[in-house]
């Protein structure tokens, strides 16, 4: 009796291990897998999948150098695309560059930006454009909007919920980091060397 007792303790813990695991392999996995069809990408000049049933593909690479963080950028806003990093929302042939993320995950470390701090966005052409955040806000999404018009196609809009450490993950709040370019896009050797 008491060796099944052990024999289903260690069962039952084995399988509680095996799903707190899973979630962050997968995550890592994942990653792999999205730097792969970013390559592809690059190097094809096509919409590379990170897996077969993707419904989203990368379509640029950002880093924040103060931050240390670097991470692909994803085709859209829904649930596929920001459960494995950023996404990318265009606002119109005039508007700005929008990414989105969660505050918990991919766009935890925006908690740290400050103004004069560097944004750097690779696109597909592999050239880099440089940014610098010019202001931080937080925005209440049941009193104001971010209005897109008033900013042009060179500005660079990172939106994520706010505030980071919050319960509650369908608060009204947004944390808005605004970035304007700072010269012409640039080549990754180039970019390292400032």
């Amino acid at each position: 009796m008491v060796n099944r007792l052990l024999l289903l303790l260690f069962g039952a813990s084995a399988t509680v291990l095996m799903f707190g695991l899973w979630i962050p392999f997968k995550a890592l996995v994942a990653q792999e897998l999205l730097a792969l069809a970013w390559a592809e990408t690059q190097a094809r000049q096509v919409e590379a999948r990170p897996w077969p049933w993707a419904d989203t593909w990368p379509v640029a690479k950002l880093e924040l150098p103060e931050l240390g963080v670097s991470m692909i950028v994803l085709e859209g806003l829904h649930g596929e695309s920001l459960a494995f990093g950023p996404g990318r929302m265009v606002a119109g042939e005039r508007g700005p560059v929008i990414l989105a993320g969660h505050r918990d995950t991919h766009f935890r470390p925006l908690e740290y930006i400050e103004p004069g701090h560097r944004v750097q966005l690779q696109g597909q052409d592999q050239q880099w454009q440089q940014y610098q955040v010019t202001r931080t806000r937080v925005v209440d999404s049941r009193t104001e909007s971010i209005d897109t018009s008033t900013f042009g196609p060179d500005t660079l809009l990172l939106v994520t919920c706010y505030p980071f450490d919050a319960l509650d993950a369908n608060g009204p709040l947004r944390f808005v980091v605004e970035a304007k370019p700072v010269n012409r896009p640039v080549q990754k050797d180039t970019v390292a060397a400032l």
